[in-house]
Formats: C-alpha cells, sequence, structure tokens
C-alpha cells in the first residue's frame, strides 16, 4: 500500500507554498528576505500517526531576482514503502513577481520524471513551454496558456502574497492557474474561516482556515479538497495542511526553528 501519495503530496505542498507569503497589502512592495522554512508531513490513521517526510522551502534574493527551492524526502521507515526525493526549483522576477524559469525533478517510487516549464509573457498571455523527460522514454514537449497570471508547483504563492485575510469574508474566493509538465489546473482558495490549532511541538497558535479545490478545465476535480491553517500574525506562516488518502490522510506541519 502506498501511504505516500505523490499526488496529494505535491498539492500539500502548493497549499503551503500558496500561503507562505500572503502578507498585508500594504507591505507587498517590500523586498522579500532569504528564509528557510521546514515542515513535517505526517501519516495518520485513527490512532496511528507516523513521521513519513520532511520538506524545506528556501528563498533566495539576487540582482533582479528570487531563487526558490523545495526538497522533500521520505524518513527511513516510509523507505521501503514509498521513497520520495523532490527537488523543486524556480526563478522569479521581483519586477511583477513573474515566473521564469521552473524545474521539478521527483524520484517517487520506481518512478523519475524531470518537469521543465519556461515562461514568456505577450500582453495579458502568459505561455508556459513544458518539457517532461523520463528514462528510456521520448521527450515530450507542449504549449500551455492563460489568459493572465499562470504559475508553476512552486511559484504560485506568490497568487496571494497581495491578501489581507483579515479583511476578507468568509466563503471569499480567489482563483488561479497552474502549470505543470503536461497540464493545466485551477486553484480555487476559499476562506473558511479563523481557529485555534495546536502543532507537533503542543504550542498553540491563532490561524486562518483556508480551503483549496484543485480542478481541470474549470469543472473535474483533480484531487480531492485541501484544508490549510495559516498564522494570524504578520508572517503569515501556514502551520498546518490537511490533505486525504483513500485510507487515513496526510498532515504536514510547519517545525519551528529553537
Amino acid at each position: 500500500m502506498k501511504l505516500i501519495h505523490r499526488n496529494i503530496i505535491d498539492k500539500c505542498i502548493v497549499a503551503a507554498m500558496l500561503l507562505l507569503l500572503a502578507i498585508p497589502q500594504q507591505a507587498k512592495a517590500a523586498e522579500l528576505a532569504n528564509e528557510d522554512l521546514d515542515y513535517e508531513i505526517v501519516y495518520h490513521w485513527g490512532l496511528i500517526w507516523k513521521h513519513a517526510a520532511s520538506a524545506r522551502l528556501s528563498l533566495r534574493s539576487e540582482d533582479t531576482v528570487y531563487h526558490t527551492k523545495l526538497t522533500a524526502r521520505t524518513v527511513s521507515w516510509a523507505e521501503s514503502i514509498y521513497r520520495v526525493r523532490d527537488t523543486l526549483r524556480c526563478t522569479i522576477a521581483k519586477e511583477g513577481l513573474r515566473p521564469l524559469h521552473y524545474v521539478k525533478s521527483s524520484h517517487e517510487g520506481g518512478r523519475d520524471e524531470v518537469d521543465e516549464v519556461r515562461y514568456s509573457y505577450s500582453g495579458y498571455t502568459t505561455t508556459g513551454h513544458c518539457t517532461r523527460r523520463r528514462p528510456g522514454k521520448p521527450v515530450q514537449t507542449r504549449e500551455l496558456t492563460a489568459q493572465g497570471a499562470a504559475y508553476d508547483m512552486l511559484s504560485v504563492f506568490y497568487f496571494l502574497r497581495k491578501l489581507n485575510f483579515a479583511g476578507m469574508r468568509r466563503g471569499t474566493v480567489y482563483k488561479s492557474t497552474v502549470f505543470s509538465g503536461k497540464k493545466k489546473e485551477t486553484v480555487s482558495v476559499r476562506l473558511v474561516g479563523t481557529d485555534d490549532i495546536k502543532l507537533r511541538d503542543k504550542s498553540k497558535h491563532r490561524a486562518y482556515h483556508v480551503q483549496f479545490t484543485f480542478t481541470q478545465d474549470g469543472a473535474t476535480k483533480s484531487s480531492d479538497d485541501i484544508d490549510t491553517w495559516i498564522s494570524t500574525d504578520e508572517q503569515r506562516i501556514p502551520l498546518m495542511i490537511r490533505g486525504r488518502l483513500s485510507i487515513g490522510e496526510i498532515r504536514v506541519y510547519y517545525k519551528p526553528t529553537k
């Protein structure tokens, strides 16, 4: 049984990144500081709580661009069930926060893939020049287009950077487009409310509860909804993410720096 499902982990990671820099609107012009955030990915089923994987999200500023990286890997006990070694990288222009180049190198179970997206812009149209490489198979290429902004599995969180959760009404929904190696999806983000939550280190936090829905062609769901809780302070750190599996669920917990 694959306790760690590659699709839901990707979507949980997207939810975390969507919220990472959703800071108040008045601060949106400020340059982003270099940062490293650590997370624990936990499998939950009934009374079972197992730390299954770890992830780190990093950002570095250089001249006119940001370099972002996400690494995720399973811990030792989960290796024999479903081994994950993923690295996502993206270069993003500071002006307009537009993604320029994205690469995802994934090693999941016995499957290796490299997805690459190079972006071009013309007026209101965003084009993703997508390439997928797999050992022993022909290289796949495809062009995906969107009217307005479009992102990938790493740069997509900038979509919410301008939002002020405190000023939103419950039920407010925002949408954006995500390019992968061969398809595009619509991600809808809905504010559910405000909750009190507890992390694995027993610390308590006040958090905005946000729900994500991923669809293809704007209608067909490509995965179950994902729930996320983000801190109400100025850092707007994603504290906890919950995604459902066929058996149990995946939770992603922020791991505060000691």
